[in-house]
């Protein structure tokens, strides 16, 4: 069994580091690290082959089988006093287990010819993990975040992911030029457009396009969609919120491509 190391200082670099990863959105760019916090992120992390570089655990956790378990898939383990536990936490109620892992690689870049998200500017992290979430159960294989987006890796959207991270191709900062290498139709929604989603013939694979929760998709981007399509609303509201629209517009996509294969 790996021989853990027992941390018991607040001023320890690891509990320095994890505490920034907690509390700053964007400490995970600067440290090449992301923290994962809590046995369900840390399991699903596993589930798709990924090999934590550390376990953080408990102290208290550490004496129970399940947790110790789930700590020893880590190449080093650290236990932490207890008292520790809510310095490195971002949650109410800290997690008494949690993996880093590496941070993404630089440079990466878009797939071509795959099924894909692009988010312009979205800014709520609850929206863009929950968009992420739907993006993996329906069959997207990536998401692209133009410069302005909330940071994918950051501990909200994180959170709100629920694991689906690990299923998707991501980059982030993508300019409007890359996206012509996607080989692929750009299709953003429009209250305005002539015809209804279920109207259509949707091509596939595409790349749907969402914009910012108030301003929508900038207009050089827009500009580069090939479709427009609106999603009706009966009832009346003037808009729908942003990871409605995204799962609205995916199920579609993911029907037309299904009863095709039928």
């Amino acid at each position: 069994m790996k021989e853990p190391r027992h941390i018991t200082s607040r001023s320890s670099p690891l509990v320095k580091d994890l505490r920034r990863l907690a509390q700053e959105p964007g400490a995970y760019r600067k440290l090449g690290l992301v923290w994962l916090e809590g046995d369900h992120l840390c399991r699903a992390f596993l589930a798709r082959g990924g090999r934590p570089r550390q376990a953080v655990v408990g102290a208290s956790a550490w004496l129970q089988p399940s947790a110790r378990e789930l700590a020893l898939k880590a190449e080093e383990i650290s236990v932490l006093d207890d008292s520790l536990l809510p310095e490195v936490s971002s949650l109410e109620s800290p997690a008494p287990i949690g993996f880093l892992i590496d941070g993404p690689a630089k440079g990466q870049a878009p797939l071509a010819g795959v099924a894909t998200v692009v988010l312009d500017r979205l800014q709520d992290p609850g929206n863009v993990g929950t968009i992420l979430r739907s993006a993996a159960a329906l069959g997207v294989k990536q998401v692209l975040t133009m410069k302005g987006s909330a940071g994918l890796w950051s501990p909200k959207v994180l959170r709100a992911g629920m694991g689906a991270h690990f299923a998707l191709h991501l980059v982030e900062g993508v300019i409007v030029s890359e996206l012509d290498s996607l080989g692929v139709t750009l299709i953003a929604t429009s209250s305005h457009a002539a015809q209804a989603l279920h109207e259509l013939t949707l091509p596939a694979p595409c790349a749907w396009v969402f914009g910012h929760e108030g301003q929508g998709v900038a207009e050089p981007l827009m500009q580069r969609c090939g479709l427009t399509v609106r999603i009706p609303q009966p009832g009346g509201e003037e808009s729908l919120n942003v990871a409605a629209a995204t799962a609205i517009c995916l199920y579609e996509s993911a029907r037309q491509g299904l009863s095709a294969a039928a």
